[in-house]
């Protein structure tokens, strides 16, 4: 069983002018998914073949998604089956739907995509194309899993990095960032790589922790930030807005900011391990256990020139 139908994918990225891509992610590729390639690689695939070869019933089809749990976007129904991820990524994408250029006949790609929830949104808006990459192969693997049941048209979840496509390509209208900012050891190299996808008046739409304060500033946590070892800097919103201008975006719109609930993020049957009420003060919601300020996340957008 193939995962990928590769002559669509290089079919896709031709209609984008980027038929130079294939050669260098071809490669990535093909080694990337080989079933030697993680130790629970060669599970997964039995599962996506279990999903299309196995009677569509309900009991089966909820088995075999519970068996590539963790899920932590969605939620996602399929087949008669709620999978209840561990964020109720909806309510983010209902805060921001509006508030961004409209999606029809757009070309996006979507960084960090996960499972794919947020592209699947993209598509249903009208976008013509959607690309998505993501590192973690086991997010792959869930999109490729429910691509079987919902039938998007024109979606590929990649495993692959940013820093792994094609530099300069400049193919895309829109270009998404969900939560992936305050991963990156260097934010400012990730928002140029970010204005390098875009084309000439395309739009960033930017999702990441900040830090209250009115002044323009970053912090670094010593250690963990929200239990989360891999975050590295927590700008202010002013310092925000420094970042993508000094990395050569225009018109930077702050269009949603929230308190993260654990109402929005928590832990289900989908996702079992410790979530965000694990992650905040006993009776302060507002402290992290760590003593820093509970993940308040900002929505921006900026165009490119």
């Amino acid at each position: 069983m193939s995962l990928f139908d590769y002559a669509l994918l290089w079919q896709c990225l031709d209609d984008l002018d980027l038929d130079s891509w294939q050669g260098q992610l071809e490669v990535v590729l093909r080694e990337r998914l080989q079933d030697a390639g993680h130790g629970d690689f060669a599970r997964w695939r039995q599962t996506l073949e279990a999903l299309r070869t196995a009677e569509p019933n309900e009991q089966a089809t909820r088995d075999l998604l519970l068996s590539l749990a963790p899920w932590r976007k969605g939620p996602f129904t399929v087949n008669g089956v709620t999978i209840d991820s561990e964020w109720r990524s909806n309510l983010k994408w209902d805060r921001l739907k509006d508030r961004i250029a409209p999606l029809e006949g757009r070309a996006v790609l979507d960084v960090g995509s996960g499972n794919g929830y947020y592209a699947l949104q993209i598509e249903a808006a009208g976008a013509r194309t959607v690309i998505g990459i993501d590192p973690t192969l086991l997010y792959v693997m869930q999109f490729l899993a429910l691509e079987y049941f919902l039938r998007p048209q024109s979606i590929f979840i990649l495993p692959l990095r940013l820093s792994e496509l094609p530099h300069n390509s400049r193919g895309f209208d829109t270009t998404f960032s969900m939560g992936v900012l305050y991963h990156q050891r260097s934010p400012l190299d990730h928002l140029r790589q970010l204005r390098e996808t875009l084309r000439p008046g395309g739009q960033l739409v930017l999702e990441t922790i900040y830090v209250p304060g009115e002044e323009s500033f970053a912090c670094t946590p010593a250690n963990r930030y929200a239990r989360m070892r891999n975050v590295w800097l927590l700008p202010t919103v002013a310092e925000l807005r420094t970042w993508l201008q000094r990395t050569g975006f225009v018109d930077v719109e702050v269009v949603d900011q929230s308190l993260t609930t654990t109402d929005e993020q928590r832990s289900t049957e989908w996702m079992t391990f410790e979530s965000l009420r694990e992650a905040l003060q006993p009776g302060d919601p507002e402290r992290t256990v760590e003593g820093w300020p509970s993940p308040r996340r900002v929505i921006v957008v900026a165009n490119s020139p």
